[in-house]
């Protein structure tokens, strides 16, 4: 984090919220990645990524108070944690009856904030197959994907979430996550090598 950065959140945790929008505006394209990477397939046809950044930004300045008073290591793994919270009520409006048997309410630390992540990244995994070809094997390979990561404990599939398609550091992995930074290296590299078998095949 740079000097002007650390400025600007020293002064929000002091109260002058005047400047939020322009800290919010250097996180935002790495809020987008999550936001693009944990969106429902079932409906990323009705609800655009930055529709959903936007209510982010309205939650998160409602709620500043929150951040300040907090304890959070960082704006953004705050900013995060608002994300999860506006994207978690996005779902539930949007899939109804249906997102109540696959996503929980949610409370700020729960684990279980940002819905089915094994789903989310089979799909990631594979959606650049397109071709008529490569569909004919995409739900075959979802699956393949689906089960190498089933074995794998939450946590491992959550850090490999966080590190290849959220793009957070290592060391914010481990502070999201509450281990420590070589825990989540080392269980970065471990899940890497149970989902190769399976990803050399894409």
């Amino acid at each position: 984090m740079n000097t002007n950065v650390e400025r600007i959140e020293q002064q929000l945790k002091a109260g002058d919220f005047s400047r939020f929008g322009e800290a919010f505006s250097r996180h935002r394209p790495r809020l987008w990645q999550i936001i693009h990477f944990r969106i429902s397939d079932q409906i990323r046809g009705r609800v655009d990524a930055e529709d959903v950044l936007q209510d982010v930004y309205l939650d998160a300045e409602k709620r500043l108070k929150h951040f300040v008073d907090g304890d959070f290591p960082s704006l953004f793994l705050w900013l995060r944690l608002v994300a999860g919270q506006t994207l978690s009520r996005v779902h539930r409006r949007h899939l109804a009856t249906e997102s109540r048997s696959t996503l929980r309410e949610s409370s700020p630390d729960d684990s279980q904030l940002w819905g089915n992540t094994s789903l989310c990244l089979s799909q990631r995994f594979i959606a650049h197959l397109t071709s008529p070809s490569q569909a004919a094997v995409k739900v075959e390979l979802i699956a393949e994907v689906k089960s190498a990561l089933s074995e794998m404990s939450e946590m491992d599939r959550e850090v490999v979430a966080l590190r290849h398609f959220e793009e957070l550091t290592n060391q914010e992995v481990a502070t999201a996550l509450g281990v420590t930074p070589k825990a989540a290296s080392i269980r970065y590299v471990r899940a890497l090598e149970r989902l190769r078998s399976v990803l050399e095949k894409l």
